[in-house]
């Protein structure tokens, strides 16, 4: 399949990465920062544009992988092409495409992704939906050459799972950038807290969340948690501890 990406953040450099591995000729990378566009497009073959007007009319699809608040003006600074629009947001709608092209949809690998990292897309969720039955078969073959794990999500269903994820990964992570705060201060290795890490999310692969929670805020253990929150350096990090520990004690009774 001849693929255009529009893109070429954390997700683009992934999925690019994937298409090219799975056989898929990646035709061009579009990026407003050049240098961005020439090291995706060096890693898939591909020809490297920082100017939408460059994009090729020719290819089959046309992956949007940009921030959601830019993803409509790029949409409307789009040349006319004759290819399959989609973009790779969770909480965005397809219909974004309509005004400028029938043929739409979306395909959304649910993991997080960082450039310097690698992941096996093969063990990756893939949500599609397409805009007609020909979009979608179009979107099933690429997922199906990418991962065997392929979901078929409506738009509102979809945006739901991206809160979901955001609670799951990009919150639980920034509690890890709280933690490594207070062992830094302390001088305390960070690295000394990976087994408690990997327990805790290993564990609810194997039992409900609910059940798998431990901790003071369980209990409710008042001494406890009144000496955590004397540690704390300031009023941000005591409401935020607050906060969770009152949802944690709530959602245990």
């Amino acid at each position: 399949m001849n693929i255009v990406f529009i893109g070429a953040g954390n997700l683009a450099t992934h999925l690019a990465g994937a298409c090219r591995a799975a056989g898929h000729n990646i035709v061009q990378v579009y990026s407003r920062t050049m240098e961005n566009a020439v090291l995706l497009a060096a890693k898939t073959g591909a020809e490297a544009v920082n100017e939408l007007v460059q994009i090729s009319p020719a290819a089959q699809l046309y992956i949007f992988s940009v921030k959601d608040d830019a993803l409509p003006f790029v949409i409307q600074g789009m040349p006319h092409t004759g290819g399959v629009w989609v973009h790779t947001a969770g909480s965005l709608p397809m219909q974004l495409f309509a005004a400028r092209n029938a043929k739409h949809g979306v395909i959304y690998p649910l993991q997080t992704f960082s450039k310097q990292r690698k992941v096996d897309f093969t063990t990756i969720p893939v949500f599609i939906e397409g805009s007609n039955t020909t979009v979608t078969r179009l979107l099933e073959e690429l997922a199906g050459t990418l991962t065997p794990n392929i979901h078929y999500l409506s738009g509102d269903k979809r945006r739901y799972l991206h809160l979901a994820a955001v609670y799951a990964c990009n919150f639980v992570n920034h509690m890890y950038t709280l933690a490594s705060e207070i062992t830094e201060k302390e001088e305390i290795s960070f690295d000394v807290l990976m087994p408690l890490i990997l327990e805790t999310a290993s564990k609810v692969t194997d039992m409900p969340p609910r059940a798998a929670q431990t901790g003071p805020a369980v209990r409710f253990d008042k001494e406890v948690m009144q000496h955590h929150l004397s540690l704390l350096p300031d009023d941000r990090m005591r409401e935020l501890y607050t906060l969770i520990s009152t949802s944690i004690h709530q959602h245990s009774l």
